[in-house]
């Protein structure tokens, strides 16, 4: 049985006149989308632009919703009560939705975004709350989660469809959470790199921390980030690296 894996990337970044990442490229690239949903980025061109670039290249919609943090990018961590933050969440998916119909798609994932995904990686609760707003709103849609977290955890106990994801250009911590931006090696701008180290997770279904700890997991997809200077690069090397070792790069099934 061959293996499969799918490549998605963050995308619909871009605000007003303030570009962010190539997403023309990339939308020839990978086969999933995560189209920023106007709280952390994007705004109603943006995404309406993007979702047209994913139904005309085949690539699979996600809704990618964030703190309200224009300014931070949507990584600046924030409190709210898990009700509003359950609202907020509802609110971009609806945009989502409104915008992919228009576009001639639909939803099909939905994934979050920069800080509020990583507190839901260790957070429970948090996690659960968010995908039972997202499931209020649609309930059919399949939760793009960080393999090995508490988002998968959460997933598994709500019962819903998912998808474990591992990143191709961010570092792990040997609890499967994503080493801070901060710490120096967080982040991979080496495409060479991410496309070897990647392929070498897929075929051991692993993910390999920064200190070389494997942790077996789930992998149904693989991430890269758009913003990154670097992204279709890493999206090119990562494609083809898998290819050359026999993988098969294609849509999930929902």
């Amino acid at each position: 049985m061959t293996l499969t894996v799918d490549l998605n990337a963050d995308m619909g970044e871009s605000f007003g006149p303030w570009r962010m990442g190539d997403d023309a490229a990339l939308l020839k690239i990978v086969t999933s989308a995560n189209i920023a949903c106007g709280f952390h980025a994007g705004d109603a061109d943006v995404m309406m632009a993007t979702m047209r670039g994913a139904v005309e290249n085949g690539v699979g919609i996600g809704a990618h919703p964030g703190y309200a943090d224009l300014q931070g990018f949507g990584r600046h961590r924030m409190q709210m009560p898990h009700s509003t933050l359950q609202n907020q969440i509802r609110y971009q998916i609806g945009a989502a939705q409104a915008m992919a119909q228009a576009a001639g798609g639909q939803v099909r994932h939905l994934k979050l975004h920069g800080a509020l995904a990583n507190t839901a990686a260790e957070d429970f609760e948090l996690a659960t709350a968010c995908y039972e707003a997202a499931l209020s709103v649609a309930p059919d849609i399949a939760i793009m989660v960080l393999a090995a977290t508490e988002q998968q955890a959460a997933v598994r106990a709500l019962g819903c469809k998912f998808v474990c994801e591992i990143f191709a250009d961010r570092a792990y911590n040997d609890d499967a959470t994503l080493v801070d931006r901060t710490i120096p090696g967080a982040v991979i701008h080496d495409a060479a790199l991410a496309g070897k180290r990647i392929t070498d997770m897929v075929l051991r279904r692993a993910i390999v921390t920064a200190s070389g700890k494997e942790i077996p997991t789930q992998i149904d997809t693989i991430c890269l980030h758009g913003d990154t200077a670097e992204a279709v690069d890493i999206a090119r090397a990562v494609h083809a690296d898998l290819q050359a070792a026999g993988v098969s790069v294609t849509k999930f099934p929902v």
